[in-house]
């Protein structure tokens, strides 16, 4: 973590001009732009996609290099997905949901029901009241020591590294996302209903055109690369040392904006490929900003240069956090339970 970095602590009420001028103009989005990322994004994935099948009748070894560079292609088309349920992406609603559902489509997920998940998230995020919708397990000290063996072993479970960034995304996008949700209205149940009938039209499609094996290959090691990164990078820009996790009644929306959603500084190529969401501070103070206007955005106003910063060498250390603290306001190992509840 950046220690020279020090967290905003100001409410929405204490929001600057400055910093409310800074996000406001950018949260018109160009069309040329997202036609752009388009261009540049969605042609190169498909190509890639039929290079990989046509490769895959030679070797699967050949395939595996360019998986790796069209897994980087399908997190960033993830993003647009992600940036058109915030209506962010292009100006128009209809070229949104047109654009959401192909790129939902294509990484398995159901636009409107994926959508209407995130949005809690959005509304809830470090909120300890309100865990449990589109975010990840997070427990505090005292609930962990207090819970049962099982529920201990389950936690343990979940958040060991190769369960939560290999099996958990397979799991996630080839089960889960196949279910509607709890509470989901008709819309979003119909969104997942209908993706799932055109993912089956599509697998039957391509197996049909490239052979079964070859299909199932290939989109298996894209889920586990695409899937693993993606999760990543959601898990690693809410769960940093310092992070922000407030009881309902004290919660605060920009507050778990500016202090519980870590600036993750990238290199400029896996910036390129996630499309810009290590400015995840920016998205959830503001998630009408597309990606492409979140580095501006950043660079316009001097309070966001406080917020919380993880470089990407940094960024490994939060595979090894898993419990809040309470008392101390930051999230710590397993080790470190015995020296926080002595006895």
């Amino acid at each position: 973590m950046n220690t020279e970095s020090k967290s905003p602590s100001r409410g929405p009420r204490a929001l600057t001009a400055e910093l409310k001028s800074a996000i406001e103009r950018f949260r018109r989005p160009s069309h040329g732009r997202a036609i752009w990322q388009l261009i540049n994004t969605l042609f190169p994935y498909l190509a890639l996609w039929f290079l990989m099948a046509r490769l895959f009748s030679v070797s699967y070894w050949l395939v595996l290099p360019l998986a790796v560079v069209a897994a980087g292609l399908r997190v960033r088309l993830f993003i647009f997905m992600h940036d058109c349920g915030h209506g962010s992406f292009m100006r128009s609603r209809g070229a949104n949901t047109i654009v959401g559902w192909v790129t939902g489509l294509l990484t398995f997920t159901p636009y409107h029901h994926w959508t209407w998940e995130h949005a809690i998230h959005h509304r809830t995020s470090g909120d300890l009241g309100r865990r449990g919708r589109g975010d990840i397990w997070t427990m505090t000290v005292d609930e962990y020591l207090a819970a049962s063996r099982w529920r201990r072993c389950a936690y343990r479970l979940l958040r060991n590294p190769a369960v939560l960034f290999a099996i958990a995304p397979t799991v996630l996008f080839v089960v889960l996302e196949r279910i509607p949700s709890s509470g989901a209205g008709h819309r979003e149940r119909l969104s997942v209903w209908l993706t799932n009938l055109l993912l089956l039209l599509m697998a039957v499609g391509m197996s049909a055109l490239v052979g079964f094996k070859a299909w199932f290959l290939i989109e298996l090691t894209l889920m586990l690369l695409a899937g693993g990164a993606g999760v990543w990078l959601f898990y690693v820009q809410h769960q940093f040392p310092e992070a922000y996790w407030s009881r309902h009644d004290e919660w605060d929306y920009t507050a778990a904006a500016l202090r519980g959603s870590s600036f993750y500084k990238l290199p400029a190529v896996l910036r390129w490929f996630s499309g810009n969401i290590g400015f995840h501070h920016i998205h959830h103070l503001s998630p009408q900003i597309p990606n492409y206007h979140l580095r501006r955005c950043h660079d316009a106003a001097p309070v966001f240069n406080r917020v919380p910063t993880l470089t990407l060498l940094q960024s490994f250390r939060s595979a090894t956090l898993r419990l809040w603290d309470e008392q101390r306001q930051r999230l710590v190992g397993y080790p470190r339970l015995k020296s926080l509840r002595p006895g």
